[in-house]
């Protein structure tokens, strides 16, 4: 009997893949070139917190934390704090999964899934929501630069004992800081997991729409994946990921570990 699962997954994979240099690949770049500047990404939330995303890439990480199963995501860049929930939410989600397959209770209290959010500046009032809301007991936050040695070290210390990790970077957009998290953070990163970069799409938008930002064409995230790559090879490009969401904040900046 023919699984219809697999046939409606391949034909997903063969339609992805059709896509790119096609109309709908060009009318998504416009899409993305005219949503940019107006902001559309800040209209959205993840259960009450501003989340600062397109939601076609909440869909993606949804996708990829049910793939591989995370017991620690780690985040640069808290912002709002809506990241860091949605994170928490996904893994309180496989959580309850989890003890519906194995037939037991579902105690939040003893998971040991957790989302590490690093911030250099921790604002009171998204650090008091934050911590006030149901998710909370799954969050760390620590406070200080991404790229301190300290707070690296920190971070390292955290992450020993977990066997699942997936780190998603969407602090600083500059090149240097950007090459400077993937050399901190990515590493930990295990192997099948992704490390995500956010907001490579400021390769692929006019120098005019970052008048006030220290970023822009020839210097962000994207210049950094592909500097970063040239000597890991243990990571690649996923872009089945780029052809499927075509509206994306992180063309290009889905990586996968596969060594």
């Amino acid at each position: 009997m023919k699984n219809t699962h697999n046939a409606f997954t391949d034909e997903c994979h063969a339609r992805i893949s059709s896509y790119p240099n096609t109309e709908i690949q060009r009318a998504a770049n416009e899409f993305m070139r005219a949503s940019t500047q107006p902001k559309y990404s800040y209209n959205f939330s993840w259960m009450g917190r501003p989340i600062i995303q397109y939601p076609q890439d909440m869909v993606a990480m949804q996708e990829l934390i049910w793939s591989i199963k995370p017991d620690l995501v780690v985040e640069t860049g808290i912002a709002h704090g809506g990241s860091l929930i949605f994170s928490a939410s996904m893994l309180a989600q496989l959580d309850m999964c989890d003890a519906i397959e194995a037939g037991v209770s579902f105690n939040p209290k003893e998971s040991r899934r957790k989302v590490l959010g690093i911030d250099i500046d921790i604002r009171a009032h998204n650090r008091a929501a934050i911590e006030a809301h149901p998710m909370a007991s799954r969050i760390q936050m620590i406070q200080g630069s991404s790229t301190a040695p300290e707070i690296i070290e920190q971070v390292k210390q955290i992450a020993t004992g977990y066997k699942r990790i997936l780190v998603c970077l969407d602090s600083n957009h500059t090149h240097e800081h950007v090459l400077a998290e993937l050399e901190a953070y990515a590493h930990l990163t295990s192997v099948g997991s992704y490390c995500v970069v956010f907001d490579t799409i400021i390769e692929d938008l006019p120098l005019e729409m970052y008048p006030d930002r220290p970023w822009g064409p020839g210097d962000n995230p994207k210049t950094a994946v592909h500097e970063y790559l040239k000597s890991h090879p243990e990571f690649e490009i996923d872009h089945q990921i780029d052809s499927k969401l075509l509206i994306s904040v992180a063309p290009e900046g889905y990586l996968k570990r596969i060594d």
